[in-house]
């Protein structure tokens, strides 16, 4: 009986000591710390709206009687994803609109289940409040794409032209229990954040992208919309562009050549069901309207014409 109790304190002792290492190492790697408020927003550019599920970041430009662009970002890079994009076709006389997705950027985190409603829902709450005219057209980026996707099958009469760039193609959910991805997700925010840069085909020639993301990282609810999002937002791909391909839009589908995050061979799993106007890029890997700014937008710019 004596052994069994020193056997029990000790088993109490291991299990008290792993749980204060766990949760220190918990407290020295967590970024969020702060609550985004209003306050928070103060100096920070662009625009906040109030939509059904919170308030949503986001930067409209160009003439009101203009064809309007929207620009969807990826699975965690908020709007400046589309810089070159943005800027290049608001020149060119477009009206575009990019917004920080909920979770993301200085939009409200909402404690919320992150699945496709919840994405359509957003998009269509700014098109409506946002009173904009005509059908839109409506590009996706990586996990932008699965949304544009999605939201053009479950609305596709506001819809014009889709531009879809290195799509996400399929996205199942995490055999891992949430609570370790969330605790996962805490302790490595370091490898998050640096590994954006290997969505280029060359990191050095973008030496601040990293420092672009961090600030994102420090308001609580960041982690846990990304972490709902890999649990309830379960992309088919064939079966959403199966879907897509029935709305009988015209589509632009481009990918870089080097993308090592969504490999091009899922270019052709989507062309095997979809029609597209198919535009591979030399020289670029997951961004390739960064990195080949210029030839994507020519190509963005004869397709929005055609």
């Amino acid at each position: 009986m004596k052994i069994l109790k020193v056997s029990i304190i000790i088993v109490i002792f291991l299990v008290g000591a792993a749980s204060l290492i766990l949760y220190g190492f918990y407290r020295y790697n967590n970024k969020e710390t702060k609550t985004l408020t209003n306050a928070e927003r103060k100096n920070i550019s662009g625009s906040f709206i109030k939509l059904s599920q919170g308030v949503t970041h986001y930067q409209l430009e160009g003439p009101d009687s203009a064809e309007v662009v929207m620009l969807v970002h990826g699975f965690s890079v908020p709007y400046y994803i589309w810089d070159p994009t943005y800027d290049f076709l608001i020149k060119k006389g477009y009206r575009v609109l990019r917004y920080d997705m909920y979770g993301r950027g200085y939009s409200d985190r909402p404690d919320a289940t992150y699945n496709q409603e919840f994405y359509n829902t957003q998009l269509l709450d700014l098109i409506k409040q946002l009173k904009l005219t005509g059908k839109i057209n409506l590009a996706g980026v990586s996990f932008g794409g699965a949304v544009v996707t999605n939201f053009t099958c479950a609305h596709p009469e506001l819809i014009n032209k889709i531009i879809l760039v290195d799509p996400v193609y399929e996205q199942k959910k995490p055999t891992a229990p949430q609570y370790f991805t969330l605790y996962n997700e805490a302790v490595n925010s370091d490898e998050r954040a640096n590994g954006q840069t290997s969505d280029f085909l060359y990191p050095k020639t973008h030496p601040g992208w990293t420092k672009l993301y961090l600030p994102q990282m420090t308001y609580k609810g960041f982690r846990n919309a990304l972490v709902s999002t890999m649990y309830n937002y379960n992309q088919n791909g064939k079966q959403s562009n199966i879907c897509l391909n029935s709305t009988g839009k015209n589509v632009l589908l481009i990918w870089g050549k080097a993308d090592k995050t969504v490999l091009p061979r899922f270019a052709d799993s989507i062309r095997s069901v979809l029609k597209t106007d198919f535009f591979p890029v030399d020289g670029a890997a997951h961004l390739p309207m960064i990195e080949k700014a210029d030839t994507v937008n020519a190509k963005i710019l004869s397709f929005l014409k055609r």
